[in-house]
């Protein structure tokens, strides 16, 4: 692990053993079984944050590069298709002043009444006027 042989653990434990004492040794090494356990665990928990992390930036970096490469192939395809051509619409001649004059004033003529009678459908009968004697 961190190039540590046989001997080199050998050494230790006597010297902890020496130091500590056969009492105390037990729950020191216990103590620190949990702590390398607790920092095992808590490097691994931050190295699967910095992986989805990671798989995030590299999703987002692969829908943007796609949504490019669909718009660059849109923008081939519209500069490759030529434009339809648009037909200019009918031209009406224009009436002459004198003869538009008649022509709306006999629709708003002949308007009149229907939209009288079609009012009077849905409402009370107007009253009649006093005729003159």
């Amino acid at each position: 692990m961190f190039g540590i042989g046989l001997p080199e653990l050998a050494v230790i434990f006597v010297v902890a053993l020496i130091v500590l004492g056969p009492k105390r040794l037990p729950e020191v090494a216990r103590a620190l079984g949990k702590a390398l356990a607790e920092f095992r665990r808590v490097t691994d928990e931050v190295n699967r944050e910095f992986e989805q992390a990671r798989n995030m930036i590299e999703n987002e970096a692969r829908e943007h590069e796609t949504a490019r490469r669909n718009a660059e192939r849109l923008a081939a395809l519209k500069a490759a298709t030529p434009p339809k051509p648009v037909e200019p619409a009918a031209a009406v001649p224009p009436a002459a002043p004198s003869e538009a004059v008649p022509a709306a004033s006999a629709a708003a003529e002949s308007a009149a009444p229907s939209l009288a009678t079609a009012g009077m459908a849905h409402s009370a009968p107007a009253p009649e006027a006093p005729t003159k004697a």
